[in-house]
């Protein structure tokens, strides 16, 4: 196979065959794919764009240029994934839900970087808990618990691994394509029976607009389906964070309130159990996306998903008290403050992504694929839209290392926040499901 073929076919808008993007791809890993080749390649697919064909050939070649998982298991292997955003920690509840619902979760999460947190990053912060782990350690994991969220080992899906560290430095990352291929390709190496996607819109996503949510929402399923997943998307709202706290140990004090029956924002455990019964009922574990809401909401209020969650913990080197000690067990930052708006009145703004920023700046985040993190720092009880704020009710509480930082920080996010005096209209969770 010469890889100029395939790059000037592809640039030429003419038809590449499965064989000739497999044979890429395995070139990718075996380093007969120049990086020079790799980096024309995705350019070409960036400027030219594939065929859903194309892009399905692409995704599963991708797929099958590392391991892919095989189960026998007594129930269906489901799993979710979203495109980012802020005090986004669904997957956290939404694991062990599943998973005392009579489904396998093996979730193959990343870590944060840019202005949003990443899923492991926050597991994490419970202390003693690694979530790199051995592949035979994964699946047992997964057989005897139910769930497992790790971190992608080198043999799952490297061919992305290879092409991914190119776009990033070629200015390719946003090709919807190849955010399909590289998405996708990851996921489906986990061996799914279903797949449900959580595409954010809004003010802390990447997705700004409803039509590129949607281009790229449609282009997932359909390459997913295509590939022989069954697999549904959600365009939900991010015009404001999911919780009310961003920050690695304070989004897992959230998910542990939601868990154990504390009171909570509802808008974090609704959506998980929204995800979560469309999920149910492609499988057949519910009559309906109704009746599977109900389920993991269910799950959520007698306990059942918090045993499965503490069994997890505990697995992977966490306290075996976790769920029980959770309040004395996550790290704590020595700073907290509250920050009011600039004046009073109703909050008709809130900018996600910058708020997002704040928390890499007090330490919680990357800027840097190798920065470390500081698992106890962030930002608590943030406002939500249409909250009436003034000097008594703080728009959020900062939790930081030093004065320096919080005082920073502070600043930072008065800026972030619209005061008016009238109530906006409050967007709904969830825009459109596209199946």
């Amino acid at each position: 196979m010469d890889p100029r073929a395939v790059i000037r076919l592809i640039r030429e808008g003419k038809s590449v065959s499965d064989e000739e993007l497999s044979n890429f791809c395995k070139g990718l890993v075996d380093g007969s794919v120049s990086d020079a080749q790799a980096a024309a390649f995705a350019m070409s697919v960036c400027m030219g764009g594939l065929s859903e064909r194309e892009r399905v050939g692409l995704t599963t070649a991708m797929r099958d240029s590392g391991q892919v998982m095989q189960w026998q298991l007594d129930g269906p292997v489901l799993d979710k994934h979203s495109t980012g955003g802020v005090g986004d920690c669904v997957s956290l509840l939404l694991a062990p839900a599943l998973a005392a619902c009579g489904a396998y979760v093996p979730m193959i999460s990343g870590r944060g970087l840019g202005h949003t947190g990443g899923t492991l990053d926050k597991l994490e912060a419970i202390p003693g808990l690694k979530a790199e782990v051995p592949q035979d350690q994964f699946r047992r994991l997964v057989g005897q618990v139910g769930c497992a969220i790790v971190s992608a080992t080198g043999d799952i899906a490297p061919a992305d691994k290879r092409l991914y560290a190119i776009r990033d430095m070629t200015a390719t990352v946003n090709s919807p394509e190849l955010i399909t291929a590289s998405i996708l390709s990851k996921k489906l190496a986990a061996g799914l029976d279903g797949l449900v996607l959580d595409v954010k819109l809004g003010t802390g996503a990447f997705m700004k607009s409803m039509a590129a949510a949607s281009d790229l929402a449609e282009m997932l399923v359909e390459t997913a389906n295509g590939a022989g997943c069954p697999t549904r998307a959600f365009i939900t709202d991010m015009n404001q964070p999911l919780a009310k706290s961003l920050g690695n140990a304070l989004e897992v004090m959230e998910v542990m309130q939601a868990l154990t029956g504390d009171e909570v924002n509802p808008d974090l455990p609704d959506l998980a159990a929204t995800l979560g019964g469309e999920l149910l009922a492609m499988v057949g574990l519910a009559d309906s996306p109704d009746e599977g809401t109900v389920q993991i909401a269910d799950s959520f209020h007698d306990g059942s998903a918090a045993e499965r969650f503490q069994a997890m913990v505990a697995a992977m080197g966490g306290p075996r008290d976790f769920v029980e000690r959770w309040h004395d067990r996550l790290p704590a930052a020595p700073i907290v403050q509250e920050v009011h708006a600039a004046r009073a009145g109703h909050v008709t703004g809130i900018d996600g992504e910058a708020l997002g920023r704040v928390v890499v700046q007090l330490g919680g985040g990357r800027i840097k694929a190798d920065d470390r993190i500081d698992p106890a720092v962030g930002l608590s009880e943030l406002c939500e839209l249409g909250d009436f704020v003034d000097d008594a009710v703080p728009v959020a509480l900062i939790h930081a290392r030093d004065q320096a930082s919080a005082d920073r920080a502070a600043a930072a996010v008065r800026d972030t926040i619209t005061v008016s005096d009238a109530a906006p209209d409050v967007p709904p969770t969830v825009y459109r499901i596209v199946s």
